[in-house]
């Protein structure tokens, strides 16, 4: 079993700031790319951030240079840094994470439950 935990979701009013924060626990011998997905009411899921092993770092356009992701291999933690904050940012973020559960298994995709952001305008 592979457990990934959110924090630090909340209420901030636009051009704030709020960090969020993914551990991974559980049965885990390694973890590849891990990620942030965002879901707004009515709209699909998107993703926000994604960054692999070698912190090799991918974004969507509409967070470049206002959203920055990191990673503690050590932890198995991420972290999203989320700064001058729009309206539009306001959805569901979800931690997503690639991993393997020894060595000789394939890689599987796990969710976590996902952390509330809400951007007042």
């Amino acid at each position: 079993q592979v457990q990934l935990v959110e924090s630090g979701g909340g209420l901030v009013q636009a051009g704030g700031s709020l960090k969020l924060s993914c551990a991974a626990s559980g049965s885990i011998f390694s973890v590849a790319t891990m990620g942030w997905y965002r879901q707004a009411p009515g709209k699909q899921r998107e993703l926000v951030a994604l960054i692999n092993s070698d912190y090799r770092r991918v974004y969507a356009d509409s967070v470049k240079g206002r959203f920055t992701i990191s990673r503690d291999n050590a932890e198995n933690t991420i972290y999203l840094q989320m700064n001058s904050l729009k309206s539009e940012d306001t959805a569901l973020y979800y931690c997503n994470a690639d991993v393997r559960t020894s060595d000789r298994s394939p890689l599987s995709d796990h969710w976590g439950q996902g952390t509330q952001v809400t951007v007042s305008s």
